[in-house]
């Protein structure tokens, strides 16, 4: 069974929801699933090695549509991370929101909703 560690955020405030738009930075999750999180850390280290990997191909001027067959595979690697992120942040950050108080509701729908829009695309 997964460890997760839990930490407190303003986020689950109406304020700090606010803040959160605002881009303050420094906030933490709610909670992080021990095991999600070092799945994600071994994909974002294997993505950043596909990246140099792809720097080099650049230099040294391969052949445009493996560059792009390459590139394909980082989008795909940083959407399973951002799955990954999701179903976190709905598990712990987003329900802790909507189980405190209305205005934190809230302020959560509107940030869940902007985030869909955003990363749908």
């Amino acid at each position: 069974m997964a460890t997760k560690t839990i930490r407190r955020s303003r986020s689950t405030t109406a304020a700090g929801a606010a803040a959160a738009r605002a881009g303050e930075g420094g906030r933490k999750a709610v909670g992080v699933d021990a095991h999600g999180k070092e799945r994600n850390l071994k994909r974002l280290r294997r993505i950043e090695g596909q990246v140099r990997g792809l720097q080099r191909m650049v230099e040294e001027e391969r052949y445009c549509g493996d560059i792009m067959t390459q590139i394909s595979s980082v989008h795909e690697a940083l959407r399973s991370v951002g799955r990954e992120l999701m179903r976190n942040h709905l598990k712990y950050c987003a329900t802790s929101a909507i189980r405190s108080t209305e205005p934190a509701a809230e302020a959560m729908y509107d940030e869940l909703v902007e985030m869909m829009y955003k990363h749908s695309r």
